[in-house]
């Protein structure tokens, strides 16, 4: 009855993949100020900046310039936001390079 109601909370269950979904539409088109990859020993590396997010058959991308950085399946991605809203982190299996990584993404312009 009340559906309209629910429209912006997110899922409940974290690892769920209504969650995943849920939040691969929230940062879908957010423009990007830069994209920070994070290593297996903790330090943070800039490899991209000025580009955007964006959704695609079920696959989140990062795009800087002509180049895709990271591209994963939105099903097996774990992403969070900042506690300030200001980006998002990513985690998943990237199909680019072939592996497991951790790519944060500061937002150009984080409030609507």
């Amino acid at each position: 009855m009340f559906k309209f109601l629910r429209r912006d909370k997110p899922p409940k269950n974290t690892k769920s993949i209504e969650y995943k979904r849920w939040m691969a539409n929230r940062i879908d088109g957010k423009l990007i100020r830069y994209v920070l990859e994070r290593g297996s020993d903790g330090v943070e590396v800039v490899i991209g900046k000025g580009g955007f997010l964006s959704v695609v058959d079920g696959e989140l991308s990062v795009i800087c310039g002509e180049k895709t950085l990271f591209l994963a399946k939105v099903d097996t991605l774990s992403a969070w936001e900042f506690m300030s809203l200001e980006g998002v982190t990513l985690t998943g299996f990237d199909i680019i390079k072939g592996k497991e990584r951790t790519v944060l993404a500061y937002y150009k312009y984080h409030r609507d």
